[in-house]
């Protein structure tokens, strides 16, 4: 992450009952805040269904959350962010793109989002190589989804709702911003 990144400027360690300890790093780069979770890949994820689950190999993933600053105390995302880095070990679901990861209240106050959509890795963080057989680490973007969208998305599917996004020229680093028109 830092190769990409850079140094972060902020760091939090959030730990719940049963779970490894998660890290939310924020790193800035000039009006774009993003935050990153350390922790979440150091077990691969286990369909829940599996008896036993293979402690090397499975899908690995840290999840990254970019806003545009200043805007709204986006700050106090590092908590939600931590719920959902943790989410595979405390409720057994795999994180891959097209998911929708809910957190049941705004991401930060005031924020007009409390879920977000799994976007596809490989973009701003290039997939980390681990010794074999394990899997690589996946280093998935989040983008935030209102309520409208996300129920929106239900229906229609990711692709459909990131096409909107596209077409409406939707800015999904505001942190305030509005639904894009779904009729």
């Amino acid at each position: 992450m830092r190769s990409a990144l850079g140094e972060p400027d902020a760091r939090a360690a959030v730990t719940f009952l049963g779970t490894d300890r998660i890290e939310v790093l924020r790193f800035t780069e000039g009006d774009i805040v993003r935050y990153a979770t350390l922790g979440m890949s150091a077990q691969p994820m286990a369909d829940p269904t599996v008896v036993l689950a293979d402690p090397v190999k499975g899908p690995r993933a840290e999840l990254i959350l970019s806003v545009r600053a200043g805007g709204a105390d986006t700050d106090k995302v590092l908590r939600p962010l931590a719920v959902l880095a943790a989410s595979p070990q405390v409720e057994g679901l795999v994180v891959a793109p097209g998911a929708s990861l809910d957190v049941g209240e705004p991401l930060w106050p005031g924020a007009p989002f409390s879920s977000v959509l799994v976007a596809e890795s490989g973009g701003l963080v290039e997939d980390l190589e681990l010794d074999a057989p394990a899997d690589p680490v996946r280093f998935l973007p989040l983008l935030p989804m209102t309520p409208n969208e996300a129920a929106w998305k239900r229906v229609h599917g990711a692709g459909a709702l990131q096409e909107r996004w596209l077409n409406g020229g939707t800015d999904l680093r505001d942190p305030l911003r509005k639904s894009v028109p779904l009729d």
